[in-house]
């Protein structure tokens, strides 16, 4: 599972389980992201996100965003873009193959 830094938590408001995050790269609603710091250690999907209180559905590197957190952050862990694995391609089925109708004699 590769991951790639997009962000870091700025702020952190306990009561309603919104965190600001300063972007790095980009992220989207639906992108699936990890916390990680010395004591947080968990992934989520990007259910929405926010600017000036504002729904947005993609975020840039520079933007300040407000997410909504399945667990309490802390100031300065960081969040990663996790790759989702990519899904083997199905293998090809065999062409079938038509029966040659029998000459009668």
């Amino acid at each position: 599972m590769e991951k790639k830094l997009v962000g870091r938590i700025t702020h952190f408001f306990p009561n309603i389980s919104v965190a600001v995050v300063a972007l790095d790269d980009t992220i989207k609603v639906g992108d699936k992201i990890s916390f990680e710091g010395p004591s947080t250690n968990f992934e989520q999907t990007v259910d929405s996100m926010q600017v000036e209180h504002k729904s947005i559905p993609e975020a840039k590197k520079g933007q300040e965003i407000g997410m909504k957190t399945a667990q309490p952050v802390k100031e300065k862990d960081l969040v990663y873009k996790v790759a989702s694995e990519a899904k083997p391609a199905p293998a090809a089925k065999p062409a079938a193959k038509t029966a040659k109708p029998k000459a009668k004699k």
